[in-house]
């Protein structure tokens, strides 16, 4: 059964592989897909609360490669790689995400940049190689929760980012 924070029922052969989740940014979708595709904003609100990402190297095409760690609250590193396998700016991003670029258990995710008025409807849609993957990364590594404080950290980033380009100088408190 694929698992959606929206509200969304997706009906297709992976659904049982599947996580899809969304959230609505108060920011255009230009922005959104800035912060998720350049590396000098990326640390700055990437993974679940708690957690900070130190990036090892960074090259945003397709093809390339972002090798990261991320650094759980309980001091735990986990070791991270993403492949771009499309990019289509700023509409869609789609990835493999592993742990190395050899990880056999690589998930793909596709995220959707949508337009929704003066906001921007981001949609992930992950498909985990198996249902037992996906189940793993649910009940062990709270990949729902996570994804959902992830997309919550992204949204209070870009927020932030607004609030600094319509802030006057000298008119910060």
């Amino acid at each position: 059964m694929a698992t959606t924070s929206s509200g969304g029922e997706p009906e297709h052969a992976t659904a049982d592989r599947e996580i899809v989740m969304s959230r609505v940014i108060s920011a255009p979708r230009e922005l959104v897909f800035e912060a998720f595709t350049q590396v000098r904003h990326l640390s700055g609100w990437w993974g679940p609360e708690g957690f900070t990402t130190t990036t090892r190297s960074f090259e945003f095409r397709v093809g390339g490669a972002w090798d990261f760690v991320m650094h759980g609250p309980d001091g735990t590193d986990y070791q991270e790689w993403i492949t771009w396998r499309e990019i289509v700016p700023p509409e869609r991003i789609t990835l493999l995400h592993g742990e190395s670029r050899d990880d056999p258990n690589a998930f793909e995710s596709v995220l959707a940049f949508e337009p929704a008025g003066d906001e921007t409807r981001i949609v992930m849609h992950t498909v985990f190689p198996t249902k037992e993957l996906r189940d793993e990364a649910v009940e062990k590594y709270h990949a729902i929760e996570g994804g959902e404080q992830t997309l919550r950290n992204l949204a209070a980033y870009v927020a932030e980012l607004t609030r600094n380009e319509t802030t006057p100088k000298g008119a910060e408190s």
